[in-house]
């Protein structure tokens, strides 16, 4: 059973139909105003949920692209569908690792088999890495409750800035980022929870709506206000999760993430990343080597709402002339990272640290 709700009942953020033709997402470009279900029958729409962000988080656009085979072998079950598949999905989105990550697995398992025992094979397999997902992101608000079980104990409280949406909407239960603050919440301890907005996309937006459901205590605040907040004391600690970790903890997430952990540096207020072992790119040196994905420029031109009357709705508040760059990550250097939060416990920020949890990735 999901650990997190909607309106009170346990919900996951994807599923497989029971006669596994299709999967069912909440699409994430209707929140917060309106809580939508769509289903996934062919390749092309788990590629176009992914590229429209419909589906969104590092963890969950693994998932789907998992599930995203599955249902491409239904519709061709041989090699060259199967390696198609992979490449479609592996375009879609060039910065987050679990991506890659997910197809690469998919792909080691169906490509030895019989063409016609993948399509069974790939729906398990897409099933596996769900649950194990949900099991490393419970493990990672389990470490994480540690870290903060301390810090709240130093200031007697616990005010936490997140950044962008590392909840259990861009993962398949718990999330990343938010496990650990859904555990400190269910441990009884006083928290409360500083949601960046995060333009252009405005995922704090959906912070801000699993914690409502949840019953988590929070305020959104305008991401420049962020700076602010972390002088004059308000913050206790920074949270985020990540889309992709280089092998020596430097960490790509979210536009906008770097400025928060320059200002957390300053304040000299604790910087924490949470993120699973599929987040973490051991064969990515540096920062410096992570692709970051452009994406297109009406996600500034134009915003995206309900009027006054309730309606849903677009307003363009720049003209197609207006020249606009649109990165959508950035990368935070480790040396302003505090600690990593993963599934096997939390760890410096450095290749060390991560070779330290994952012994198996030292090779030579």
């Amino acid at each position: 059973m999901a650990a997190m709700r909607v309106d009170g009942t346990p919900t996951r953020t994807i599923w497989p139909l029971a006669n596994a033709d299709a999967v069912e997402i909440i699409d994430q470009t209707a929140l917060p105003h309106e809580y939508r279900v769509l289903r996934l029958a062919s390749l092309e729409e788990a590629a176009q949920a992914i590229c429209s962000m419909q589906v969104r988080g590092a963890p969950l656009i693994g998932v789907t692209a998992a599930y995203g085979v599955a249902l491409a072998m239904a519709q061709g079950d041989d090699d060259a569908s199967l390696l198609t598949a992979v490449d479609r999905l592996a375009a879609t989105r060039p910065t987050a690792v679990n991506l890659r990550w997910a197809l690469a697995r998919m792909r080691r398992c169906l490509l030895p088999l019989a063409p016609s025992t993948r399509a069974e094979a790939a729906w398990q397999e897409a099933a596996r890495i769900a649950d194990e997902d949900v099991e490393q992101c419970r493990q990672i608000g389990k470490h994480g409750l540690q870290l903060l079980s301390r810090r709240a104990g130093e200031c007697g409280r616990l005010a936490i800035m997140t950044h962008c949406n590392a909840g259990w909407l861009a993962t398949v239960d718990h999330g990343t980022a938010l496990a650990p603050v859904y555990a400190a919440f269910e441990a009884g301890i006083d928290v409360h929870v500083w949601v960046s907005e995060t333009r252009p996309r405005n995922q704090g937006l959906l912070t801000a709506w699993e914690l409502a459901q949840h019953g988590v205590p929070h305020t959104l605040h305008a991401d420049n206000a962020a700076g602010l907040l972390l002088a004059r004391g308000d913050i206790d600690a920074v949270i985020v999760g990540a889309d992709r970790i280089a092998a020596n903890g430097d960490v790509a997430n979210k536009i906008g993430t770097y400025l928060k952990a320059l200002a957390a540096a300053a304040a000299a207020v604790p910087f924490y990343v949470a993120a699973p072992r599929s987040t973490i790119d051991f064969s990515c040196p540096s920062g410096a080597a992570i692709p970051i994905e452009e994406r297109a420029a009406d996600e500034l031109r134009v915003m995206h709402g309900r009027d006054a009357a309730g309606a849903r709705g677009q307003l363009q508040q720049l003209p197609c002339s207006e020249a606009i760059v649109n990165p959508a990550f950035d990368v935070t250097p480790a040396k302003l990272v505090n600690t990593l939060i993963t599934e096997r416990g939390c760890c410096p920020a450095s290749h060390d640290g991560l070779l330290a949890l994952y012994p198996e990735e030292r090779h030579g």
